[in-house]
């Protein structure tokens, strides 16, 4: 019987190749490999292959399809990934025509968010539903549209950008863009947004325990401002939930969703964010699409990136 998946992450440091077995309607990882990205983008495809092949060396089983994320740029269609930023040299790479021709199997490609969204609709916390907004905020802020029971990713791709979208008139730069969705609501909009609230209580003689000295200043991440109990700590993440319902109240007005799944800092900080993200809301989008909406963590948790690919796989499959 065909049903074996095979998912292919490709990132900026990282590499994954995970194995899966669908059993009715949901998947089991059996094996993954994970690697150091390789410098050249032939390398990295080469070697990706060849974990491929040994994980299937030890399966009395076929290949059914394989499913690719990647961050965009991309081409999902013609299955190109284009330059992104985080891949140096990764210009116009035919990586669904490269892993078809060596498997012989249905291969497809699409960005982390895309993929994201379909591993929570067909496993995780969208199960079921026909209208899923899938948020990352982790390192950027992403989202992955299912509309109408279908991945919806645009004319070139570009839905779901997010993060580009601008808040407000000046604040942390995400997206290279100040005061974005993504300059608040994301691992390094939180950095930058602890930095300059850090520098002004330095400047007036009130470190934050997160930040006691100004040399401190450089060491300050997202993760050491959440493990903080400082007030300063919890001012910052007060605006990230301001600004999170913001960004949710406009997506809720203009898609209409029955669910909003959001990971990563989200999954980890929930208590944090709640209360204040859900005022917002209340007061900023219309109250009828509010009601019918769930806003929920990850139900895949820390582990939707691993099945993100194999969400690929098996869409189109």
């Amino acid at each position: 019987m065909n049903d074996l998946l095979a998912g292919i992450d490709i990132g900026g440091t990282k590499c994954a190749v995970s194995l899966g077995q669908m059993d009715t309607d949901q998947v089991t990882i059996l094996e993954k490999r994970r690697f150091s990205t390789p410098s050249t983008p032939q390398a990295a495809l080469d070697e990706l292959i060849e974990a491929l092949e040994s994980l299937l060396a030890g399966q009395d089983r076929s290949l059914r399809a394989i499913g690719i994320s990647c961050g965009g740029p991309l081409d999902s269609k013609r299955g190109l990934i284009l330059s992104p930023p985080n891949l140096l040299g990764w210009d116009t790479i035919p990586v669904v025509e490269t892993f078809h021709k060596h498997f012989g199997v249905a291969t497809a490609l699409q960005n982390d968010a895309n993929a994201g969204a379909l591993a929570e609709w067909l496993w995780g916390a969208g199960k079921g539903c026909q209208n899923v907004i899938f948020l990352t905020f982790g390192t950027g802020m992403g989202a992955g549209l299912i509309l109408n029971g279908q991945l919806y990713s645009g004319t070139n791709d570009l839905a779901g950008e997010v993060g580009h979208a601008r808040l407000a008139e000046d604040g942390p730069v995400g997206y290279g863009k100040a005061g974005s969705f993504e300059g608040f609501c994301s691992g390094g909009g939180i950095q930058r947004l602890a930095v300059a609230k850090a520098r002004l209580a330095l400047d007036a003689g009130h470190p934050p325990s997160f930040c006691p000295t100004e040399a401190d200043l450089s060491q300050i991440t997202a993760e050491r401002v959440a493990q903080s109990s400082d007030p300063l700590a919890d001012e910052i993440f007060d605006i990230v939930a301001q600004r999170l319902g913001q960004g949710l109240a406009l997506l809720i007005d203009i898609l209409n969703p029955e669910r909003i799944i959001i990971g990563s800092i989200y999954l980890r900080q929930q208590a944090r964010l709640e209360a204040t993200m859900r005022a917002v809301l209340e007061r900023e989008a219309l109250s009828r699409a509010v009601d019918v909406c769930e806003i929920l963590p990850a139900g895949l948790g820390e582990s939707v990136g691993d099945y993100a690919a194999l969400a690929v796989a098996c869409y189109q499959s």
